[in-house]
């Protein structure tokens, strides 16, 4: 597998267009992202179902179907998407939600696609509604609607599109509008990896980053990573730099433990903010159930701060549960934080 750099191209407000070049490169740069479905670690079933698709495509000489991808931040929704591209060997065309403005951003997008190219737009969720309509023909027709002038002097015209592939990312799949979720072909829903499958992952990111790890440093930093590549990767160099200052430069799982000590982040891998977000549910609201703005404004943090990055794990892990009547904090909650629920303490 080759370490290209991705370099990236402006072409429209918001746009970038990825196409690896290896002139640009630069060694100081390791790119950890892998660039084929060999190299990916974890969510076998969505890789299966992916790859059984493009191979399908590739067989019949025809553009894969819009595909839509949800789940937590950080476990590899950028990532499938550029090798699903690269499997294709078509280029891959990246913007966001909160970038695409007016009517106008898509257009230009849309109509300098060829054939066969894929658009990503991370955090679909976030397309403005009058943005969102235009896709809705894009997609299904592969055809857009101009209006020119206005009242009885207004005409339409229906541009051509070439055959593109959407490629959608959300974290909030409950957003998105049923008409927009219907008009894509697969849906799959990432979950958060195993400790033994961030192992591989980091074994493999160390080997990128030429950094020595044991076997036993490998499943510390696996088990406070969240269960969350983006967040294993982030740690590592984090851990990395830690051994080469005070110590031999080896990953050790005392290394781990010194270093993300200094972090904040404990062997579950919460953070001072999960611990922070706990510890107000307990100590503030009795345990719960509370609800979230209520929490959010205790904390003095954004609400989908807490929904999108804190919540996902809290809830997999069974610290918070979510009721009908807002957050409560579980029995392990108030082990891990080594607190006594009050019906024990009377």
């Amino acid at each position: 597998m080759t370490d290209d750099i991705l370099s990236y191209q402006s072409d429209v407000k918001g746009v970038v267009t990825a196409q690896p070049t290896p002139e640009d490169r630069t060694p100081d740069i390791v790119s950890l992202r892998p660039e084929r479905f060999e190299d990916y670690v974890g969510q076998n079933a969505t890789v299966e179902t992916l790859k059984i698709a493009i191979q399908a495509a590739k067989l019949r000489n025809e553009p894969l179907d819009h595909i839509l991808l949800h789940g937590p931040p950080g476990l590899g929704k950028t990532t499938i998407c550029h090798i699903i591209a690269n499997e294709m060997g078509k280029d891959l065309t990246i913007t966001s939600g909160p970038t695409l403005e007016k009517g106008g951003d898509l257009m230009g997008i849309l109509t300098h696609l060829a054939d066969g190219e894929f658009l990503f737009i991370d955090e679909i969720h976030r397309i403005p509604k009058v943005v969102e309509e235009f896709l809705y023909p894009a997609m299904e027709d592969f055809a857009v609607d101009f209006v020119f002038d206005k009242g009885i002097h207004a005409r339409s015209h229906r541009y051509r599109l070439r055959r593109f592939v959407l490629v959608g990312a959300t974290t909030r799949v409950g957003l998105l509008s049923s008409p927009l979720r219907d008009r894509f072909g697969l849906f799959r829903t990432l979950d958060f990896y195993t400790p033994e499958e961030l192992v591989v992952i980091i074994h493999r990111s160390a080997r990128l980053l030429e950094t020595q790890i044991t076997k036993d440093g490998a499943m510390s930093l696996a088990k406070r990573s969240r269960g969350t590549p983006r967040i294993a990767n982030r740690l590592l160099k984090r851990v990395r730099d830690f051994a080469q200052v005070r110590s031999d430069g080896r990953v050790t799982r005392e290394t781990v433990q010194a270093a993300l000590a200094l972090e904040g982040i404990d062997h579950l891998g919460l953070t001072r903010l999960d611990r922070s977000y706990l510890e107000t549910i307990i100590d503030f609201y009795h345990g719960g159930p509370v609800g979230i703005e209520a929490i959010a404004a205790t904390l003095q943090e954004e609400t989908d701060t807490l929904v999108d990055v804190v919540e996902p794990f809290l809830l997999k892990i069974g610290l918070v549960l979510r009721t009908s009547s807002g957050r409560k904090a579980s029995n392990p909650a108030y082990q891990h934080l080594n607190k006594v629920p009050e019906e024990t303490s009377r």
